[in-house]
């Protein structure tokens, strides 16, 4: 007979309160609450009116979204009844909440789990303060006034700390006084604070990191009056296993460049291939969220903090998918292709910048003038050239490399019981990153492209077509070179035979 799930038995009839529950993270964690906790109480959502939507319309397409489909297939469309919707906004005094809200949520919730940030590392300080340190001070006072808090689960970043290569699972002092930078944020204009951000923010590489550093020390402040943790993931990738294999709905890092590179609009990717990339998949980190609020839960007050990473424990290098990264996109090709994929990596950002005039922004500008013909929108030069001008910023997270130092998780694995291992899996040693990022792609060419398996035949049929269009293509621009060198030096073109073999060789190197 197997073990009762600890895990499952904390939560049970326990009421929480989700942010940021419409996002990547949000959604595969409601989902699984639904489906391996069936008999949870409520679950509160901070929502935000969004594009003319009111939260209840937010919330009624819930059930649509693939995540959910394994869950209806055991469960009745009611279980979502036990979704609440609360109108909110972590960027407004009082979270935006109602005094009935928030006295409802003061009154019944049991567990938090704070996911909600601004992630975006372009994003200037003011809003990133507004929202990642205030958001996060609002979440944590509401909890100090909640009358029956189990715990609190803040989702944090690994880069956090990334001015460190080496980190390890605790609480580093804070980047800055954050009443001054909460101050400066409120009596300087934006202009002003653009100026200054360089020397605010010191080493940390954006203004993401930095707030999100502050943040967990807005968590600390409260964590002798209730239990709180900190979970720490890496860059979260598509689901390895639940609640479906390849799920996503996630265009950052590299379930966006696969979904460019399988279109064939993404040819060359900027990236260290010999260093450890950290990637987590997404249902670990849900399942790591859930089971460090279990562990935390059995405490009365203090603060956990753990890394959900793999550089230390199972470590990825690009190095491992070169060989069979086109013979990824090939075999399962889309229907939507503009142009023969192929995926080169290249290991520094002045050659990339150099190969991307040839083989992205030429490119760009011949297809977006054919939209125009067509009556098609242009976008291929506008998303190549946000990409050129954000690369300054990508530059430390493209050339270092971090270990992420993961000792208490490995600790928490061990301390759940065997039926908690399997249902509330964290432990990542058993996983393959070839198999793995095969299925990524796979879910890429699903969930973000929108192509079903019954396209394939149609898109093998396209790509042979677009094969041979890229030969030709190939061809007729080694003519026009070799026929530009040939007036430019004077000579013939056949004097010249020595050529079109250079011209192939250096195109290549690009």
């Amino acid at each position: 007979m197997s073990e009762e799930s600890q895990v499952r038995s904390f939560y049970s009839g326990k009421n929480f309160l989700i942010t940021g529950c419409t996002g990547f993270v949000g959604l595969c964690l409601i989902e699984k609450i639904l489906r391996s906790i069936p008999d949870v109480g409520s679950i509160c959502l901070l929502i935000r009116p969004k594009k003319g939507k009111e939260v209840f319309e937010r919330l009624q397409v819930f059930p649509y979204n693939p995540v959910f489909k394994k869950l209806l297939e055991t469960e009745p469309i009611e279980i979502f009844y036990k979704l609440i919707p609360f109108q909110g906004d972590l960027g407004s005094e009082n979270l935006g909440l109602s005094a009935d809200d928030r006295q409802y949520l003061i009154d019944n919730v049991n567990v938090v789990i704070h996911c909600a940030a601004t992630l975006d590392v372009e994003e200037s300080l003011k809003p990133t303060v507004q929202i990642n340190v205030l958001g996060t001070r609002r979440i944590m006072d509401l909890c100090q006034q909640m009358k029956n808090l189990k715990v609190m689960v803040h989702v944090s970043s690994a880069y956090v700390n990334s001015y460190l290569t080496e980190v390890h699972e605790k609480i580093y002092d804070p980047p800055a006084d954050v009443e001054s930078i909460i101050s400066m944020t409120e009596k300087l204009t934006e202009e002003a604070l653009i100026g200054m951000e360089r020397t605010l923010i010191k080493d940390h590489p954006n203004t993401y990191t930095f707030t999100k550093h502050l943040a967990e020390h807005e968590v600390m402040k409260h964590s002798e009056k209730f239990p709180c943790t900190i979970v720490r993931p890496t860059m979260i990738v598509a689901s390895w296993k639940e609640p479906v294999i390849g799920w996503t709905c996630s265009k950052v890092g590299p379930q966006g460049f696969l979904m460019g590179a399988a279109k064939g609009v993404v040819r060359r990717l900027p990236l260290a291939k010999n260093i450890i990339a950290d990637y987590i998949p997404v249902d670990v980190v849900v399942n790591q969220l859930l089971v460090a609020g279990w562990n935390a839960g059995q405490s009365k007050s203090g603060l956990t903090v753990y890394h959900c990473s793999s550089s230390t424990q199972k470590p990825f290098k690009w190095l491992m998918l070169e060989p069979v990264v086109n013979n990824m996109l090939h075999n399962y090709p889309l229907k939507s292709a503009v142009w023969y994929p192929y995926l080169d990596f290249v290991s520094s950002l002045w050659l990339f910048r150099l190969s991307a005039i040839f083989v992205h922004f030429i490119p760009a500008i011949l297809l977006d003038m054919l939209f125009m013909i067509t009556g098609g929108k242009p976008i291929l030069f506008r998303l190549h050239k946000n990409v050129w001008n954000s690369l300054n910023r990508l530059e430390k997270f493209i050339c270092t490399e971090w270990k992420f130092h993961n000792p208490k998780t490995i600790e928490l694995n061990e301390k759940m019981n065997k039926t908690d291992r399997e249902m509330f899996y964290i432990d990542i040693e058993t996983i393959s990153w070839e198999e793995y990022f095969v299925n990524l792609h796979l879910g890429v060419r699903k969930y973000l492209n929108r192509e079903s398996e019954k396209t394939l035949p149609a898109a093998r049929s396209k790509q042979s077509i677009l094969k041979v269009a890229h030969i030709v293509w190939q061809v007729l621009m080694i003519i026009l070179v070799w026929f530009i060198v040939s007036c430019l030096s004077g000579l013939t073109m056949i004097q010249l035979a020595w050529c079109p073999p250079v011209i192939y060789s250096l195109y290549s190197f690009l």
